[in-house]
């Protein structure tokens, strides 16, 4: 959500816009609805330019690629704080056009700071929360204090959690803030740079390091130096080497990154596995996360759909109490209930989930102590504050809507309950997943195209699941939702008939899920349906029972119990991906969605 990057190089460069349009587009995946580029060269002048729009048609329309010069400046914007508009776009300008700063994040008290400063005599173009740090920052510069001394006092007149990237336009360096939102530093031959995240650092260097929370650093085409926020004390950090493969975020001979990344299910599937299976701490984390009576998994989206097919695992293989929560009610409702024993997973793929860094400040700030995290992005917020990690191995994940990181996610939570409730039969089960998933994959990409067609008329979809599969249709409807924009609500089919049975209507449209072991209540479950006059398409093993009420039957090519809501999940994915694709939009960048969500 909002993405920024700011470099300095050695000398200037009269194709600094080029460069940072290739920066931008590594940060388009989080998402944004505006962009700007602000360049600073040799005579010491701004150029901001920056509208709504997406990078292409600005870029072009502004004649960003004349931009010049030895530093740059560029924010991709998910509006919060202000309409999508030229004058909430940012990078912004001080009052005095000499300073120009971007930020990622959002600063709960804008509204306030705002009027404190119009009172001081500030001019405001828009209502956006970054052009009231910028002017936070410049009121303290115009007073005479360093640049380095205006972020840390401006840092304390600040609610809420950000990054940000300023420079004044007659000083030789630049300064970047951490405080609750990603950012990351890299180091190349003839320059430094920082961003929200490491793929547009890898553009151009393999050498970066992970800020921390509360820091800020100083820095130029040659060298950086990392500071406390409060204190201004100078912290020494190593830089990391970045050995994976940089053209894991290319889509190769695929139209789209999610179709890429619904592919590369299987070999993530099979390095997770390896992974798990061979690592000592990975699983000496397991053991200790699940030696606590009450274990809570608290997720948002995805995440949290994962981690209700997580619970349905754990509980059932290893006898635990497991409690899994949405991270946007989890304080509400057991902030008061907690004790000491309790033990608690956080779960994000971006490990920056505001939601997610909510409930975990609320942990630390109350002393509890058994806090452990699941997280894919390595560096991010969330995998540097909570060293009991369980990584999920799914590499860069491009397309906004979670597809591989939700499967890895689930296998992760399969193989614990495995390990830990000593199933050889599931393990061995596991141990060919990968080849099921490929061939499923192949066979079902066409085939869901197909229906996509038929279903793309229909103004709303409903997915019913009976005990394991309740996980599966709940993330189904969810990527309906988020990718053709058509209502997809995910029930537990037994509840159906408690309301939700009044919606359905001659022709409706209604996807099973199912097991074999669950297929008599399913069978009732879909009569209920039929007799109403809803259409049934099912997904499941082979079935006659099953394959004789449903209109439409598609059978998976495994029936192993534990892998139903793992197959019908890849099948959404793929349908939802195609119906997406049919109606024009473009997959990989839903409509006002975002990778990270970094707001309230």
């Amino acid at each position: 959500m909002c993405g920024i990057f700011g470099i300095q190089f050695s000398e200037e460069k009269k194709d600094l816009g080029k460069i940072l349009k290739k920066a931008a587009e590594k940060l388009t995946y989080r998402g944004y609805d505006s962009v700007g580029f602000a360049t600073i060269g040799g005579d010491n002048k701004i150029d901001l330019r920056k509208d709504k729009g997406k990078i292409d048609k600005v870029y072009t329309e502004l004649k960003m690629e004349e931009m010049k010069g030895s530093r740059g400046i560029i924010q991709l914007r998910w509006a919060t704080f202000g309409i999508p508009s030229k004058e909430n776009a940012q990078p912004h300008l001080g009052c005095k056009g000499n300073l120009v700063s971007a930020h990622n994040g959002n600063i709960v008290n804008t509204t306030e700071l705002i009027k404190e400063l119009t009172d001081k005599g500030h001019i405001f173009t828009g209502e956006n929360d970054g052009e009231a740090l910028c002017h936070q920052v410049e009121d303290w510069t115009e007073k005479g204090d360093t640049l380095e001394k205006a972020v840390i006092k401006a840092n304390k007149k600040i609610d809420g959690h950000y990054a940000c990237v300023c420079t004044i336009k007659d000083i030789p360096y630049m300064v970047a803030v951490k405080q609750g939102s990603s950012l990351f530093l890299g180091k190349g031959d003839d320059f430094v740079c920082v961003s929200s995240d490491l793929p547009s650092i890898l553009e151009y260097t393999r050498e970066y390091i992970p800020l921390m929370d509360g820091e800020f650093v100083v820095f130029d085409d040659k060298k950086y130096e990392i500071k406390d926020l409060m204190t201004g004390d100078t912290i020494e950090r190593e830089p990391i080497k970045y050995d994976d493969d940089i053209h894991i975020a290319d889509k190769g001979e695929f139209p789209h990154y999610m179709l890429k990344e619904i592919y590369e299910q299987p070999s993530n599937i099979k390095e997770l596995l390896n992974f798990i299976l061979k690592n000592s701490e990975y699983q000496e984390n397991m053991k200790n996360l699940f030696s606590h009576e009450r274990v809570f998994i608290v997720g948002a989206g995805s995440s949290y759909n994962a981690s209700v097919t997580g619970s349905f695992y754990l509980q059932n293989l290893i006898n635990k109490t497991v409690i899994v929560s949405n991270a946007g009610e989890f304080i509400q409702r057991w902030g008061k209930v907690l004790n000491n024993d309790d033990a608690f997973l956080l779960i994000s793929q971006s490990g920056e989930t505001k939601d997610v860094m909510i409930v975990l400040d609320f942990l630390e700030n109350k002393g509890y102590e058994n806090i452990f995290s699941m997280v894919n992005v390595t560096g991010s917020t969330l995998h540097m504050r909570v060293p009991e990690r369980f990584p999920i191995l799914s590499n860069l994940e491009i397309g906004v809507a979670a597809t591989k990181t939700f499967i890895n996610q689930v296998v992760a939570f399969l193989t614990m309950a495995a390990v830990l409730g000593k199933r050889e039969d599931i393990l061995k089960e596991l141990s060919s997943l990968s080849e099921y998933i490929e061939e499923f994959i192949k066979k079902y990409d066409s085939e869901t195209k197909t229906l996509a067609k038929n279903l793309l008329n229909h103004s709303a979809f409903y997915f019913l699941g009976y005990g394991i599969s309740y996980g599966g249709v709940i993330e189904g409807a969810l990527k309906v939702k988020e990718l053709a924009y058509i209502p997809g609500e995910g029930f537990y089919s037994s509840e159906f008939k408690h309301g939700p049975l009044a919606l359905i209507s001659e022709d409706q449209p209604v996807v099973f899920l199912s097991s074999n072991e669950d297929s008599r209540i399913t069978v009732s479950h879909i009569n209920e349906i039929k007799v109403r006059k809803g259409k049934i398409y099912t997904i499941a093993p082979e079935n006659e029972k099953l394959r004789k009420e449903s209109d439409i039957f598609y059978p998976l090519n495994s029936d192993f119990y534990y892998f139903i809501p793992i197959f019908g999940v890849i099948f959404f994915q793929l349908l939802a991906y195609h119906m997406g694709v049919l109606k024009g939009e473009n997959p990989d960048t839903p409509r006002n969605l975002s990778k990270s969500i970094t707001v309230d």
